[in-house]
């Protein structure tokens, strides 16, 4: 039987008028495999892309086909697109692997508006903390895709050190 997925993501408008000011997408498995929804998203990025919204785009998966940039030769395992309507066709990347910090960013909005800085790492870690995923995630597991020798040994010290919780 199939199963209807709905796909989530954040829109901010603008109070007085209702107008999309910003999409904020975060990518799931669907987006990053071959098929129709990544075809959806792609075609839906592209309208994004080419109207006067902003585009937060977050890429946590490590798996999966990453999105195309153009200009882009070297990516790392995760990105926050950020492409700002009023410097298009230009765009903001940050790169990070597991071992890097989450950076911060500002969030788009209007150009006369001040933007806030999104600290999605206090973000994750709220969500990680309230779901309570401590007692739900097997960190002994194996990872797909798999983790490189030096990740894995970096996880294995953070079990030991209590840092990471073993089920």
């Amino acid at each position: 039987m199939a199963e209807d997925i709905q796909e989530r993501y954040l829109e901010i408008r603008d109070t007085a008028t209702g107008k999309v000011i910003a999409t904020v997408e975060l990518l799931s498995p669907k987006n990053k495999r071959t098929g129709e929804g990544r075809d959806a998203y792609l075609r839906k990025r592209q309208r994004i892309l080419t109207s006067s919204t902003h585009l937060v785009e977050i890429d946590l998966l490590r798996g999966g086909k990453p999105m195309p940039m153009q200009g882009v030769t070297q990516l790392k395992d995760y990105r926050i697109l950020i492409s700002c309507s009023h410097l298009k066709p230009s765009a903001r990347l940050y790169t990070f692997n597991l071992f890097d910090a989450i950076p911060r960013f500002e969030l788009p909005l209007k150009v006369e508006d001040s933007r806030p800085v999104v600290d999605l790492k206090s973000i994750l870690d709220g969500v990680y903390d309230r779901a309570g995923y401590r007692y739900r995630i097997d960190y002994t597991q194996p990872t797909t895709p798999p983790l490189s020798t030096q990740e894995a040994a970096w996880v294995e010290t953070l079990l030991d050190r209590g840092e990471l919780p073993e089920k």
